[in-house]
């Protein structure tokens, strides 16, 4: 019998996303931006002490490895030709931090997480020796001094791991973020591997200065940081290098984009004044604001949005971040274990409908916008002997709309022109109930994409569009149209903003929770920064029995 046919779609660009809770490949077709085939693998996070937020790089490569193998596979399957695939994108969680061994390809420690708080008295020792009236740090790279960002995950290496040291001093490290360590191990590694980055995650380590779009000579000195190590920095759309291995060995990788950033190209927010929202482990707003870096008031970064080519304009961003959304999800099945997946939150919300007046603040890592206050720690709070899983399930996605809401709200006053709607995508937009919530809580429709991988697409259209590439065009009469779901609010003002303003009494509660520890050398703490589980676990005995806890109630 004869071979099957082969089917031709075109030009096809793949696209790595390579989030905090999963590795994914994806392959669109560049003339219509239709998914094709993608594989999926979950990546551990490891927490060694309180606080601490570790991944295993070698873990991070293999499962790109992995995704991209199955996914040709399928493609396979679907008789759709590899050989089609002309480029590949890469999308990264942004500020982990690895440093590696050029000459063995070996990391010399577990990535540092974005999460990860062990820094905080690295920040607090630092930002003395910043005036007052001269915040250089925030001028130069538009962030504040947090644990948030590389610099002090670099710095905390390079003095805690005997390896890093020994390595800088034989001039064997390299540093970089997840994209980095991805580009430069799929071109070759050892063997002549690409030690480069984009602007979008280069403005996110905190030395990088976002107007002369290079690394800073003073705030490499500031933070104590060897230039030597860091990687070359290039726009978000050109050819890094080729994949030496795999299904699409010779396949250019030809776009890198932090994720954030990848998520507002794939929404086409290409005009000032167009957001997004990505709800992933954290929520992400994103707002263009064209070639302009303007500085936020409200708790906001000022980030690179983008740079699609060598000879390209930047395009610059405000930013509400907040760490913990879908993680949040993730602790009630991994932690406490009263759901086996995370698709059944959104059950469990709709058994009640409500909260009951219970309010959930997730400040596992503290809070990021619009507060920046590393001393809070997560706190349920409303609990009655009425309370079950049920009404701590719809507090916990009530949480993610609320960050929202503050974020927005900030948005909103440093731009001057209130949204009209908001642009969401990420994994939790499948959840209906979040989606009308978040509609509700916000007052505002909420639309989203039929689509919802705009991340992943974002990528590709970078890499599809890159020049010696050239199969995708950016134009916007070139760009697909995209069907949109919406969500409109259903419920009246006034209880919208009961509801907010009792959030953001619980919010003043969550903080002050830890003093200055030292986290760095993982002392244990003192009572005041007890993890948030043993706060539950007590509260939730004394008021609902053990039986709560295993699910059994």
């Amino acid at each position: 019998m004869a071979a099957a046919k082969k089917a031709v779609l075109g030009p096809l660009v793949g696209a790595v996303d390579q989030g905090t809770s999963s590795t994914r490949f994806l392959v669109f077709n560049s003339k219509t931006a239709e998914l094709l085939s993608h594989h999926q693998v979950e990546i551990k996070q490891e927490f060694p002490r309180e606080g601490w937020v570790e991944q295993d790089p070698m873990e991070i490569l293999q499962s790109v490895y992995e995704c991209i193998e199955k996914t040709c596979e399928k493609l396979g399957q679907l008789n759709i030709d590899i050989s089609n695939i002309k480029a590949i994108g890469v999308s990264n969680q942004r500020e982990t931090t690895v440093v590696w061994d050029k000459l063995t390809g070996e990391p010399l420690y577990n990535a540092v997480v974005w999460l990860d708080l062990r820094t905080q008295s690295t920040v607090e020792t630092l930002s003395k020796r910043i005036p007052g009236n001269n915040n250089f740090v925030k001028s130069k790279t538009g962030l504040p001094l947090s644990t948030y960002f590389s610099a002090v995950k670099l710095r905390w290496l390079l003095d805690n791991v005997t390896k890093v040291q020994k390595a800088v001093k034989e001039d064997r490290a390299l540093f970089g973020t997840i994209d980095s360590w991805l580009i430069w191990s799929l071109t070759g590694g050892a063997n002549g591997g690409v030690h480069c980055t984009d602007v979008t995650n280069a403005s996110r380590t905190m030395l990088f200065n976002i107007h002369s779009l290079e690394w800073d000579k003073d705030l490499c000195e500031f933070f104590d940081i060897p230039m030597k190590i860091l990687p070359n920095v290039r726009s978000s759309s050109e050819i890094y290098g080729l994949m030496k291995a795999g299904a699409l060995e010779g396949v250019p990788i030809s776009g890198c984009l932090g994720d954030q950033s990848a998520a507002l190209v794939g929404q086409m927010c290409f005009q000032d004044g167009q957001a997004k929202n990505t709800y992933g482990t954290g929520c992400f707003l994103l707002c263009n604001t064209g070639r302009k870096c303007v500085f936020s008031d409200h708790g906001l970064l000022t980030t690179v949005a983008y740079k699609l080519g060598r000879d390209k304009p930047v395009y610059y961003a405000l930013e509400g971040s907040v760490a913990i959304a879908g993680a949040v999800i993730r602790w009630l099945r991994d932690n406490l274990g009263i759901i086996k997946t995370s698709e059944e939150i959104e059950k469990l919300a709709k058994e009640v409908g409500t909260s009951y007046g219970c309010y959930f603040v997730p400040a596992f890592s503290g809070l990021y916008a619009p507060y920046w206050e590393p001393s809070a720690r997560g706190i349920i709070c409303g609990l009655t002997q009425f309370t079950n899983k049920c009404h701590v399930a719809f507090a916990a996605l009530e949480a993610v709309c609320f960050q929202t809401r503050e974020i927005l709200d900030a948005m909103n006053r440093d731009c001057g022109i209130p949204l009209s709607h908001l642009q969401v995508d990420g994994g939790m937009t499948n959840n209906k109930i979040l989606m009308q919530l978040q509609a509700d809580i916000l007052y505002i429709p909420v639309v989203k994409p039929s689509m919802p991988e705009t991340t992943a697409l974002g990528a590709a259209m970078a890499a599809g569009a890159a020049e010696g590439v050239g199969v995708w065009s950016l134009e916007p009469e070139d760009l697909s149209a995209v069907t949109m779901e919406r969500f409109e609010p259903q419920i009246n003002a006034e209880e919208s903003e009961i509801r907010y303003s009792t959030w953001k009494k619980a919010v003043m509660k969550s903080m002050g929770w830890v003093t200055t520890q030292s986290s760095e050398s993982g002392d244990p703490s003192i009572f005041c920064s007890l993890p948030l589980g043993f706060f539950i676990v007590s509260s939730m005995v004394m008021l609902i029995g053990a039986r709560y806890i295993s699910g059994t109630l």
